[in-house]
């Protein structure tokens, strides 16, 4: 297994989007050292003419990258791969990432609307090697919960597997399924308690959305599989990425997405890491005090009328671009 994790892109149709990304991304030192396996998905059978010409720009974007690379040394190796068929992006994202994990073992995972820091692989290849070998460790996140992070240290555990640029192993990949029948027949109400953070969150109403049909994603899965694995995931005291997908290019948020959000992006490495894999109750409390915010009426006034996204918040940002059906 290489040192550096290949970094895995998932794009489809916001070519300045994708470009500010890979700006970023190429700014880390270890980028030069990283493979990166881009997947561009296949128009719509629908798509609008003006998606067609967007997916066409960034098709030139991603060509250009690769024509130049072997002079600008942004990344070790490039690979895109053009999706032949619309996939949609939960589909498109577990085959990628497990197609990548078959030889790899380990990746980094980003799309198209995650500006990263500078030392963003730094962080997520450095805690990738110190977790190899703790299965009890089901992914590193490089994006947390913008809660207060006095006493949390640098980072710290807890239970939910975020994926606004995350790290995981092919061993723990390997688990997941996008199963409704099995999350239906071994959930009880105390599971079902626990996944929502006492009540104070709505995740498990994503999954029922899939059972339903409503939309279609994947990773309110991989945090139901990494609680039946006893498992918690890595999250940094503030995070390491920027969502830049609310500014309306997505369907469903706005620029009220901003509270999710840390103010400044984290820039500090190398970092200092908790003494054992057990859950942050600092940081669990934070986050629950931060979910009940999110519904009180004051709140959605304060954020330019959150609640106009309450429904579809954990669709986008709710349980952070889980998603499927956002195209």
């Amino acid at each position: 297994m290489s040192k550096y994790a290949p970094i895995v892109l998932f794009v489809y149709n916001r070519p300045k989007h994708t470009q500010k990304v890979l700006e970023a991304l190429s700014a880390n030192a270890l980028a030069k050292k990283s493979e990166i396996y881009i997947y561009q998905d296949a128009p719509k059978a629908n798509a609008k003419p003006q998606d067609l010409q967007t997916i066409n720009e960034l098709k030139g974007i991603l060509a250009e990258l690769i024509n130049t690379n072997p002079k600008t040394h942004h990344f070790a190796n490039i690979t895109l791969i053009e999706r032949k068929t619309n996939l949609g992006l939960a589909d498109s994202i577990t085959q990628g990432v497990s197609e990548v994990m078959s030889t790899h073992k380990q990746a980094i995972i980003l799309e198209d609307d995650i500006i990263v820091s500078p030392v963003f692989l730094d962080f997520l290849n450095d805690a990738l090697q110190r977790y190899k070998d703790m299965k009890n460790v089901w992914s590193i996140s490089a994006w947390s919960y913008p809660i207060d992070t006095k006493d949390l240290g640098d980072c710290y555990f807890w239970r939910l597997p975020h994926c606004w640029g995350w790290a995981s192993w092919a061993d723990r990949w390997a688990h997941y399924k996008r199963d409704i029948a099995w999350v239906e027949a071994n959930f009880t109400k105390d599971d079902i308690d626990y996944i929502n953070l006492g009540g104070s969150a709505r995740y498990f109403e994503h999954f029922l959305d899939n059972a339903k049909g409503n939309i279609k994603t994947w990773a309110i899965f991989n945090y139901l599989l990494a609680y039946k694995h006893h498992a918690l995931s890595l999250c940094p005291a503030t995070s390491y990425v920027k969502q830049i997908g609310f500014d309306g290019s997505g369907v469903h948020c706005g620029a009220e997405g901003e509270v999710f959000n840390a103010k400044d992006i984290n820039t500090k490495f190398p970092i200092s890491y908790p003494s054992e894999v057990v859950e942050s109750h600092l940081a669990y409390k934070r986050i629950q005090a931060f979910e009940r915010a999110l519904h009180k009426p004051f709140i959605f006034r304060t954020y330019n009328k959150l609640y106009k996204i309450s429904q579809s918040i954990w669709h986008k940002a709710h349980y952070l671009t889980g998603g499927g059906d956002r195209r």
